[in-house]
């Protein structure tokens, strides 16, 4: 017999955790997660490489409802996330309702019983309510290069990274410069005898501010927690005075541009490599990244940059588009995830039968309030498209189950058997957000980016600030769904 839930969770990263945690809170214990990992963590469990470090502050990069005084660093390393959503598992009692080693290889919409249908590799269960909590870094994105699969020394990526394999002394290729990247280059470049660093396009670095938290604050935290919750609004209000620049008037990072300038100026002192490292595009438009450690690793005696492309790879050589052959004998990919082509996508099945990999298809996401999506009734998306504020993603995702709370209590008072998001209501949002991100430092500044769809919609950011994120996601309001009674008929609730 199959076990019938309120609310079915998919992922056990800060989305579906945070999700549990409230639910309990709330007084709902009907629910499961579903985790294909044999750990919880989401991002912070797969992304173990030397030098996984957060790039927000720690005390924003948590629940609100869990502030954590013991922070060793500004800026949290992986392995004290992983520490610190432990710690709320097992604080807030929610242990017991993960599933883990679990991977769902289905979950579809039943229209007539109302309820969604998940199936996982371990047994079936049946939900109300289906939160998708996936996460947008969960699927690494490993280009197909030519040639690859005659490479006869090591390959991995970043997000699997091989700890067993030994690089000391060896000839390392790299492929991508993006935000892992930077971070574990240093980490290689001292132990390998020789490094080559594949980069196509540059990327904004700016000077590291991370420091031990020394343990006079964490006392203080500890003790006075107001103090902990005033440092972590005036952290949100940092992050939040780039929003006017990257949204509305990107001439407003010019000053941001040339501390990153600076900054290689100062740390970069030949020539050439210094043209080849500094970005010809807005800064904003990628992704800028914090590191002290990374142009001095690039500048390095065993290190080369090559910004020529990759037309294939040979049995222990890398050879690009300018014809140079790059002996290596090991190949790491810090190329990112598969944002618009997650194989998640795929196992979702709406109302009318089709996957969510179907439905946005050639990479066209598009959502309510980067949360609900016509014809997948009953779910909730947890950082889906258009939801990303310029700060802590947590944020977002607390704003997001708000949501999905709110939700749940209309369903319960109104004894309804679905919402789904109108049809009209979800455009309506996605053309108001095209129109404002239009002039977007994103989309106007001169860059491709995973930002971008591949018709170059930007699919990821919120039009505007943290604050009206979270005011919009405070209640669901009813009329933007299209609302069947527990009868299966169609109705219309009057607030």
């Amino acid at each position: 017999m199959t076990t019938h839930l309120r609310v079915g969770i998919i992922g056990a990263g800060f989305g579906g955790l945070g999700t549990a945690i409230r639910l309990r809170q709330e007084g709902i214990d009907d629910f499961l997660v579903f985790e294909r990992a044999d750990e919880i963590g989401g991002t912070w469990q797969a992304n173990t490489y030397p030098g996984a470090q957060c790039d927000i502050p720690s005390i924003l990069y948590s629940f609100s409802f869990a502030p954590e005084p013991r922070w060793s660093r500004l800026y949290p390393l992986q392995a004290e996330i992983k520490s610190y959503l432990e710690m709320c598992t097992d604080r807030f009692g929610i242990r017991s309702r993960l599933r883990l080693g679990h991977e769902v290889t289905r979950a579809a919409w039943d229209d007539d019983a109302q309820r969604w249908c998940i199936d996982t590799d371990r047994g079936s269960w049946t939900a109300d309510v289906l939160v998708a909590a996936m996460g947008p870094f969960s699927e690494p994105a490993v280009p197909k290069l030519p040639g690859l699969d005659t490479f006869a020394g090591t390959v991995f990526h970043s997000a699997q990274w091989n700890h067993e394999h030994d690089v000391t002394d060896r000839r390392v290729g790299v492929v991508g410069t993006g935000a892992s990247a930077v971070q574990f280059i240093p980490r290689l470049q001292p132990k390998a005898g020789h490094l080559t660093v594949f980069q196509r396009t540059p990327t904004w670095i700016m000077p590291h501010p991370d420091r031990p938290i020394h343990r006079a604050v964490q006392r203080l935290f500890a003790r006075v927690p107001g103090v902990q919750k005033a440092a972590r609004r005036a952290l949100d209000l940092v992050q939040e005075s780039l929003v006017p620049g990257l949204v509305y008037r990107p001439a407003l990072l010019t000053g941001a541009a040339a501390v990153g300038r600076r900054h290689l100026r100062r740390q970069v002192s030949d020539p050439a490599l210094r043209e080849a490292l500094t970005p010809s595009y807005s800064f904003g438009c990628k992704r800028p990244t914090f590191s002290n450690a990374y142009y001095p690793a690039l500048a390095a005696d065993n290190v080369d940059v090559v910004t020529s492309g990759i037309a294939s790879v040979e049995e222990n050589a890398v050879v690009t588009d300018d014809g140079r052959r790059h002996e290596i004998d090991t190949l790491v990919f810090g190329t990112g995830f598969e944002l618009t082509g997650n194989s998640g996508f795929g196992t979702l099945v709406g109302r009318d039968g089709r996957t969510l990999a179907e439905q946005w298809a050639g990479g066209e996401m598009k959502a309510y309030l980067g949360t609900t999506i016509e014809n997948f009734p009953n779910m909730f998306m947890l950082l889906g498209p258009n939801s990303v504020v310029y700060t802590s993603q947590v944020v977002t995702i607390e704003a997001q189950i708000d949501y999905v709370l709110s939700a749940l209590a209309v369903l319960g008072e109104h004894d309804l058997g679905s919402l789904e998001v109108r049809a009209d209501v979800q455009q309506d949002f996605v053309e108001r957000t095209d129109d404002v991100l239009a002039g977007s430092v994103w989309n106007s500044g001169g860059c491709s980016s995973y930002y971008l769809s591949p018709s170059g919609r930007n699919f990821t950011f919120w039009p505007g600030f943290n604050a009206s994120f979270r005011r919009r996601m405070r209640a669901l309001d009813v009329a933007d769904y299209r609302v069947r009674p527990r009868s299966h008929a169609d109705a219309v609730v009057r607030g």
